[in-house]
């Protein structure tokens, strides 16, 4: 597939093929411009249609080129991507917009901004930018985000998710494309639960913050897996912490479990829970990666039944992939509590729909419902 040719300095152009997902990237790097459209036009459900040099010239072309994702840097001159953002709403509410920058404590802290000013994610930028055009991780995670997230959009704005030669991203970040229907629905288990479990990828920050707001506080311990780079989960943290009424940190090695604070995973380790002397303790490790992520629902979840058994509440929110799902089917098995976010309020109906379409749900809920329903279920089954 050839590199679409270049009409100025700053941007490019071509007609989408039929059912592709239009991307537009913005960087002041002429080099990263580059690379990045040579590599993204490899997959055969994505075409470039244009490219910006900084946000003013982003946003005097959106309308020429109507992309369905941006992938927008942070620094830039003349108008940086954070600038630009509430503006590229303004012209285009429905389009969605993915952070990309190299991960610096600062570049974090401003992605976070972004995410809580309606960015669908964030995607870390290689240091060098000959990895940019080299690094297969990177390559896998931005073509992962943009066809999950440019599906889930074309979904629930009625239009036809690309049908074409598939993607060359990995089954595993194939986008989901079928509803639940209500005969899936699992009765809500009796029973206690002691600990509140949420696992949460491609739009959970402001998932997160949204149900942590509605629930107000909980006489349980509350433990989140968040896929997040390392730089990025300790900001997260303060963040809730700062916009709700939960005590809210990134979890380190041997942290006792406490009713009504909240442990978020740390980038890069998987977080479990084990017993030591009757406490329940945070336990961290680096062991290999679980469905293509570190930190994994998965060993947070399996961890919690070794000790809690079915005394556990679990929650998945918006996200891309099926985290979560293989150690949701035994916690059903032995009793536990399962709900996930709905379709049509997901970013990315990845992880929610994965447990949805395999029945393990107890309720399938839009996400402004589901902090006063994890409060409603919750009375009466706190130990």
């Amino acid at each position: 597939m050839s590199i679409i040719s270049l009409k100025d300095k700053n941007s490019t152009g071509q007609q989408a093929r039929t059912g592709q997902y239009r991307v537009m990237i913005v960087d002041d790097s002429v080099v990263i411009r580059g690379l990045m459209s040579r590599w993204l036009q490899q997959d055969p459900a994505i075409t470039v249609v244009g490219m910006a040099s900084n946000g003013e010239m982003l946003l005097s072309s959106m309308t020429r080129y109507d992309p369905e994702v941006i992938i927008l840097d942070i620094e830039m001159p003349v108008m940086d991507g954070l600038t630009a953002l509430p503006q590229i709403f303004k012209i285009n509410p429905k389009v969605k917009v993915i952070m990309s920058s190299t991960l610096t404590t600062r570049n974090a802290e401003i992605s976070m901004k972004a995410l809580s000013m309606g960015a669908s994610d964030y995607v870390a930028k290689p240091e060098s930018k000959n990895e940019v055009g080299s690094s297969m991780s990177f390559q896998k995670e931005m073509i992962g985000k943009i066809i999950n997230i440019a599906a889930a959009s074309r979904m629930r704005n009625g239009g036809e998710v690309y049908n074409g030669k598939m993607s060359l991203i990995d089954e595993q970040f194939k986008p989901a494309n079928v509803s639940i229907n209500k005969s899936e629905i699992r009765n809500f288990p009796n029973g206690k639960s002691s600990v509140l479990a949420i696992g949460s990828s491609t739009g959970g920050p402001q998932a997160l913050l949204a149900v942590l707001k509605d629930l107000g506080s909980v006489n349980v311990p509350v433990v989140i897996t968040q896929h997040m780079p390392a730089a990025f989960t300790g900001i997260l943290a303060k963040h809730l912490t700062a916009s709700t009424n939960f005590v809210c940190k990134e979890a380190e090695e041997g942290d006792i479990l406490e009713n009504g604070k909240v442990y978020i995973a740390p980038g890069d380790y998987h977080m479990t829970v084990v017993e030591k002397s009757g406490q329940k303790v945070i336990s961290l490790n680096q062991g290999p990666q679980e469905n293509f992520c570190r930190p994994s629902v998965e060993p947070m979840l399996r961890s919690l039944m070794q000790v809690y058994g079915s005394e556990i509440f679990a929650v998945i929110l918006t996200g891309m992939g099926r985290d979560g799902l293989n150690a949701s089917r035994k916690l059903i098995e032995i009793g536990g509590r399962l709900i996930a976010q709905d379709e049509e309020t997901s970013i990315v109906w990845g992880m929610p729909g994965a447990v949805a379409q395999a029945g393990l749900c107890s309720g399938v809920y839009p996400l402004n419902q589901i902090g006063a329903k994890i409060k409603e279920k919750l009375m009466g089954m706190v130990q």
